[in-house]
């Protein structure tokens, strides 16, 4: 057992949630499991941690099963939390005789290049942190952060698993079809799943109770996330979900009130960052003060403000709400 009664839930008879535990102040991930004919899907595996690793233990033993019991894994994303045991997975089939596919969209696979496998990572975060506005003290303490989040994270996946899925397209996890459909904003190449005769939707990171998905703004990325995230938001509003199963807290029951939620609080915080400007914050560093109540903020916490502070203060500029004052060595900004 994995000692906690609440690790597993039955969703249906052939879907199954995980709930696995995080280093992070977020506490847990959901990453699933369906059962089909031809062997087992998982999408998403949570981080490389000893409790994670423990808690997977306890669940497959609950289920009666072995990693040769999954024919494939299917990632949303891959941040840490939804990539980092994928490799773990691999290797523990590897080691069984059993090759185990992980799957994910072209542009996701970019990235595993761009973060997780690029020696030169920690070095350009560090230079981005420090343009944002923090000091050189403050961002070496997030960037080891960073480095310990990059360990959680191995070992990789083999390269020649990687399988890319288009969006668009349709595929089988467990017994059951479902439409692969891209959603930017929180990741560049976030896929969600639809079972269309079924309503229902692996929505990832992209719609979340409780709590409202982080929409940043990182080096390498989408210029534009705010608006890639609003646009995917009003293109999914018109989608019929009866049930949408999501990467963190609860399921989504209201589909369409959340999203409506979600745009709200988006529309609220950009004007929060056009006050934060008025009152004279002009560095990134400082508009996230205005937006965060950060007296608390681990090191962790302090890279997800920043790059949420940025998202909104480019989606203003875009739109001539706000302006560029300085680029280097540290980016300002003022109100238009």
């Amino acid at each position: 057992m994995t000692g906690d009664p609440t690790a597993l839930t039955r969703i249906t008879d052939d879907i199954y949630q995980a709930r696995l535990p995080l280093p992070f102040a977020l506490r847990s991930v959901n990453v699933y499991l369906l059962r089909g004919a031809h062997g087992w899907t998982l999408v998403d595996t949570g981080i490389h941690t000893p409790e994670a690793v423990a808690t997977w233990h306890g669940i497959l033993a609950e289920l009666g099963l072995r990693v040769t019991d999954f024919e494939q894994i299917v990632l949303t994303h891959v941040h840490p939390d939804h990539f980092g045991l994928a490799g773990w997975w691999q290797a523990q089939a590897a080691a069984a005789g059993h090759t185990l596919p992980v799957l994910l969209s072209p542009r996701e696979l970019t990235q595993v290049g761009l973060v997780w496998r690029n020696p030169a990572a920690s070095h350009e975060f560090a230079g981005w942190l420090q343009q944002a506005g923090m000091t050189a003290a403050m961002a070496h303490s997030v960037n080891i952060r960073m480095d310990d989040t990059h360990s959680m994270t191995l070992p990789h996946p083999d390269a020649a698993a990687l399988t890319t899925i288009l969006p668009g397209a349709t595929l089988r996890l467990g017994r059951r079809e479902f439409r692969a459909i891209l959603a930017p904003g929180h990741s560049d190449g976030q896929l969600l799943f639809y079972d269309e005769s079924d309503a229902l939707l692996l929505c990832g990171d992209h719609v979340l109770m409780k709590i409202t998905p982080n929409i940043g703004l990182w080096a390498g990325s989408d210029p534009d996330p705010l608006h890639a995230f609003l646009e995917s938001l009003a293109e999914l509003r018109a989608l019929p979900v009866r049930l949408a199963l999501p990467g963190h807290k609860t399921p989504v029951l209201d589909w369409r009130g959340r999203i409506d939620e979600l745009v709200q609080h988006h529309h609220d915080r950009l004007h929060r960052v056009e006050a934060a400007l008025a009152q004279g914050a002009a560095t990134p560093y400082e508009i996230s003060r205005y937006l965060f109540d950060s007296a608390r903020f681990t090191p962790h916490e302090w890279r997800f403000a920043l790059a949420e502070t940025l998202a909104h203060v480019e989606y203003l500029r875009r739109r001539g709400r706000a302006q560029t004052v300085a680029e280097a060595p540290v980016r300002r900004f003022a109100r238009a």
